[in-house]
């Protein structure tokens, strides 16, 4: 199936492992250019060699004001357009309601939250018709997840973010989608099964729970949000969409 990324150009954040990483390969595959960010520069820079070409790199923290335009011009300056962007972070601190820090959350918050609606903001004021906003969100935007309080605090609020820029953006033809990742194999997912002191039963326990009885791939993962983000998905905007094996139990 051709999703039409011929030289499309999006803008991919945490890109430099994980989910991020796995979507930008997914993009670069079916012919999209694309500028990837994270926070660690050496990181960034190995990460857009190893995508060849059709890849920069920009060493950017999603809590900075001034990241989305940087990025949104890189995108521009070194491939003449920019279509799109995907707006990933690594997932807050880990912990219980009681235990979380006032530090914690304000990191989470900035980086999480408020990154993502600055980002999103700017690419909404740059994007042609056509063009699409992606976030990367979590299981979490329906049912908390234990031992995860910031996320089940923060996602749902930037999944209704979401919500309302689709609704503020489809009359220009701008759309707006989320994917919310279950248990998929990345480091996060293997360093949250450790805390339980048991990596291997934590992970065993999760995988009794998904209907499909294993965790998801970093590709499959990439694969469909590189589908979300083509042309091919013209028609779908204001959605959330499960990445999950079936975890989550309602429609």
């Amino acid at each position: 199936m051709d999703l039409g990324l011929k030289d499309r150009v999006y803008v991919v954040t945490g890109a430099s492992r994980g989910l991020g990483n796995a979507s930008a390969r997914a993009l670069v595959a079916d012919g999209a250019k694309v500028v990837v960010s994270a926070r660690d520069e050496k990181a960034v820079a190995e990460a857009a060699a190893g995508l060849g070409p059709s890849a920069v790199g920009v060493a950017a923290d999603n809590a900075d004001p001034a990241a989305a335009d940087r990025l949104i011009g890189a995108a521009r300056t070194h491939f003449g357009r920019f279509d799109g962007i995907l707006i990933s972070v690594g997932g807050p601190a880990p912990g219980w309601g009681a235990d979380n820090t006032d530090e914690q959350w304000q990191a989470a918050f900035d980086a999480v939250f408020l990154g993502a609606v600055r980002m999103a903001r700017a690419a909404a004021a740059a994007l042609p018709e056509g063009g699409v906003i992606g976030f990367v969100l979590s299981g979490s935007v329906h049912e908390p997840i234990p031992g995860l309080t910031i996320s089940n605090g923060l996602r749902p609020g930037l999944a209704g973010f979401a919500k309302s820029l689709a609704n503020d953006l489809g009359p220009s033809g701008v759309r707006v989608v989320g994917l919310l990742p279950g248990r998929i194999d990345t480091d996060r997912v293997r360093e949250l099964d450790a805390l339980s002191g048991d990596a291997s039963a934590a992970r065993a326990a999760s995988e009794s729970r998904i209907p499909l009885r294993r965790y998801g791939t970093p590709e499959e993962f990439g694969t469909t949000a590189a589908f979300l983000l083509s042309p091919a998905a013209s028609y779908l905007t204001g959605v959330m969409v499960p990445v999950d094996g079936g975890a989550l139990h309602g429609f």
